[in-house]
């Protein structure tokens, strides 16, 4: 059986002289543009913590509006909706019972809509000699909101799950760098704003099917049935070790870490905190070695862009927890397994990759993508 497409869109590395993604509205500040109050970039605070330490940038400044994403995104979904620039993929769903958890597999219904874009962007290559990037620009159609001075927000064109957000950076980053600061600093920000599932596909055997990076947020619950997320009861009985946790349920490397709820509340602050567990998930399951005192090395290879990741991983975070799993393939048979599927959530294109998960079970298809656990 071949390969399948994947119902995300493609992507590609714009050339240098291509535009940035976005620029903040006129009316807000741009990112070289600090307000008065702030000091810049250039000008620390006499307090601004050590190299080990994840810093917050001294002109770090949120431009979303507390409480407006939610409405923001509804409007757009419309409008969206109506324009035709939102290209909804229908499907249908199943859950597939194994050991007590009802895994969430869902089966695309229609996929002329991908398949006609594809060859669009196909055509498109083959007269410019230019690979596709669609968030380089973006279209204006799918924009919601300014995050920061560095992400922005923009509908997921082929969404599979209603109100799917994509929290994409303004100028072009490798997909398979590591997250950073500003990073967790844009996702804090979107995550206060509702309750849903955060997840990023490190890489193409993780998923991926865009190289400019982008972080992605669905609103719960993820089951119809009303479960936030069908692994819930499997994260529940996971046992913690040094702050690190282990779930009995899942035969493959993966590390657990608890977030504080005031993180949310906020993000500039909280994005220290949560990249710091983020690095330490990482170094537990072996892709990522620093030691604290590697730290400011560390962080001057992402202020250079050179902050390229050792190993492909899915990351997933909601307001209570924060998930690292490590891969080793992209597809199970003929299945591609992103982030999502770790959530307990997994996307078919037909009746036959249904069949296919119900003979093998859920559980076999993760661990044949993950690393298996010695």
């Amino acid at each position: 059986m071949s390969e399948p497409q994947k119902p995300e869109l493609q992507d590609s590395e714009p050339k240098a002289s291509e535009p940035k993604a976005s620029e903040p509205k006129a009316s807000e500040p741009k990112a070289s543009e600090p307000k008065a109050s702030e000091p810049k970039a250039s000008e620390p605070k006499a307090s601004e913590p050590k190299a080990s330490e994840p810093k917050t940038s001294a002109s770090a400044t949120l431009l979303l509006e507390s409480g407006s994403l939610w409405d923001r995104i509804l409007e757009q979904t419309e409008f969206a909706l109506e324009c035709g620039s939102l290209l909804s993929l229908p499907t249908e769903y199943e859950l597939v019972e194994q050991e007590g958890i009802g895994y969430l597999v869902r089966i695309l219904s229609n996929l002329k809509r991908k398949d006609d874009a594809k060859k669009k962007q196909d055509s498109q290559k083959s007269k410019t000699g230019k690979d596709f990037n669609p968030f380089l620009p973006y279209e204006e159609d799918l924009f919601v909101a300014d995050v920061s001075q560095t992400h922005l927000c923009l509908l997921n064109k082929f969404n599979v799950v209603d109100h799917h957000l994509l929290i994409v950076t303004r100028e072009f980053e490798e997909q398979e760098n590591w997250l950073t600061l500003q990073d967790f600093q844009a996702l804090l920000a979107c995550m206060a704003e509702f309750d849903g599932l955060a997840f990023y596909n490190g890489g193409a055997i993780a998923g991926a099917s865009q190289r400019h990076k982008h972080l992605q947020l669905v609103p719960f619950p993820l089951v119809p049935s009303g479960a936030k997320t069908p692994i819930e009861p499997l994260i529940a009985a996971a046992k913690f070790e040094n702050s690190i946790g282990k779930i009995p349920g899942f035969p493959f490397v993966h590390a657990l870490g608890r977030l504080d709820s005031t993180w949310m509340q906020s993000p500039l602050a909280g994005a220290g905190e949560t990249l710091k567990l983020y690095r330490h998930l990482l170094r537990s399951v072996g892709l990522q070695a620093q030691e604290q005192a590697q730290e400011q090395a560390q962080e001057q290879a992402q202020e250079q862009n050179n902050n390229k990741q050792t190993g492909a991983y899915n990351f997933l975070a909601t307001r209570e927890w924060m998930l690292v799993v490590p891969r080793s393939q992209e597809f199970f048979e003929s299945i591609s397994i992103n982030s999502l599927g770790f959530a307990g959530a997994l996307l078919v294109r037909n009746q036959e990759q249904l069949q296919l998960i119900k003979d093998t079970g859920a559980i076999a298809a993760l661990k044949r993508v993950g690393v298996v656990r010695v």
